[in-house]
């Protein structure tokens, strides 16, 4: 076993209490005040530079190592999501209706662990790291408000790396994919303004229900007849909501949904689209459409060559790991916002167990991974990756 492995395999026990007390003691996006104070409780502990409080929650901290060098900013997500859990392990959330649903509690345990093996060979890595745990990743705007809070000045990052554990795959599978690894997104609202009435004489009325059917229906063909066949792009309505009284047409209905592409060019076409479709079908029902979009989050896309070089360093540290260089979702992740800034690479670690029943997708009330096995081997596979682009040794 490499010793980068074996050193992040003999901190197991402490990553595993660490993301499962996180766990327990899930919070919200900007509400992350008892994680917060955990990190940085540990970053000073170990000789970290750290600041709190920014973008509300969040945490930065700095070390320098033994001589002059990059800088490579690394980057941990530390929300929970409003899901009432239902694993029924014995370190369940004790928060109701909120739990760490998407692996954000690991994220946090490997940041630490991360920062515990880079403290303990600062003088053989140039340079210096700057971790950046990050609030409210989950469509609240969190990477957005770090950045205007300063977090890739002073100083600023020449590489950044960021992971994410993924129960889309069992441990043992790293994803290191080039250029675009996840869609961008954007949210968009339709607000239909009609004129309401008794539904008995609904000639008197400008129906938005009718109009709503009507333009989710359209806004379903923009894929299929406005995005070339060879790129991907995808249109979901998610939510809609009209009326409270079955004999009653209302004033207004409300379509929300999600636009996903891997080009920032396909993701422009497609808001251009809807707002085009919603208001010219909403027109032949003398119905008023207003279009919006927000949480607008650019494609994910890695560099090519920092990418390679962390998975150099991850082959090196863990020769077995089955590797993937073209897994792309049509997920999206704040992360963007950094890699449009910083070349850098952000990758997937499988953390399922299909044997142990934690195989559970993101976002689900039974979402559950196996720490056990993955903390350590993601720990160690991204102080690899940061050890590399410092100039170090992993």
């Amino acid at each position: 076993m490499h010793p980068l492995m074996k050193d992040a395999f003999a901190l197991r026990p402490r990553l595993v209490a660490w993301r499962r007390d996180f766990h327990q003691h899930p919070e919200l996006g900007f509400q992350e005040h008892r994680s917060a104070r955990i990190i940085a409780q540990h970053l000073r502990a170990l000789g970290y530079q750290v600041q709190t409080g920014v973008a509300e929650t969040g945490v930065v901290a700095v070390a320098e190592g033994s001589g002059p060098g990059p800088t490579v900013l690394l980057r941990f997500d530390m929300d929970a999501l409003p899901i009432q859990e239902e694993t029924g392990a014995a370190y369940a959330s004790q928060n109701p209706g909120v739990m760490h649903a998407c692996g954000h509690d690991g994220h946090m345990a490997i940041g630490l662990g991360v920062a515990q093996l880079l403290a303990a060979r600062r003088d053989t890595w140039p340079g210096r790291v700057k971790f950046m745990f990050q609030p409210a990743e989950e469509g609240l705007g969190g990477a957005a408000r770090m950045i205007e809070a300063g977090v890739l000045e002073n100083p600023r990052p020449d590489y950044a790396l960021g992971l994410h554990l993924w129960n889309g795959w069992p441990v043992g599978w790293v994803g290191y994919t080039p250029g675009p690894a996840m869609a961008g997104a954007s949210m968009f609202r339709v607000v239909l303004q009609g004129r309401g009435g008794h539904g008995a004489i609904p000639h008197t009325t400008r129906d938005p229900v009718l109009a709503a059917g009507h333009v989710i229906t359209a806004l379903h063909t923009i894929v299929s007849r406005n995005v070339p066949a060879q790129e991907a792009g995808v249109l979901s309505v998610g939510a809609v909501h009209a009326g409270h009284a079955p004999n009653v047409i209302p004033e207004t209905a409300t379509l929300e949904g999600t636009l996903r592409a891997f080009q920032a060019e396909t993701l422009r076409l497609l808001e251009q689209r809807v707002r085009t479709v919603a208001q010219s079908v909403s027109q032949a029902f003398e119905v008023q459409a207003d279009v919006s979009f927000h949480d607008q989050v650019p494609p994910l896309i890695n560099d090519p060559e920092v990418c390679a070089r962390a998975q150099q360093a991850g082959a090196r540290v863990w020769p077995e790991m089955n590797v993937l260089t073209d897994h792309r979702t049509m997920g999206s992740e704040d992360m963007a916002l950094v890699l449009a800034r910083v070349p850098g690479c952000y990758f997937f670690v499988g953390s399922a167990n299909p044997d142990r029943g934690l195989n559970a997708p993101h976002h689900h009330p039974r979402f559950d991974f196996d720490d056990e096995d993955v903390l350590p081997r993601a720990t160690a596979l991204m102080t690899a990756a940061a050890l590399e682009v410092l100039g170090g040794s992993p």
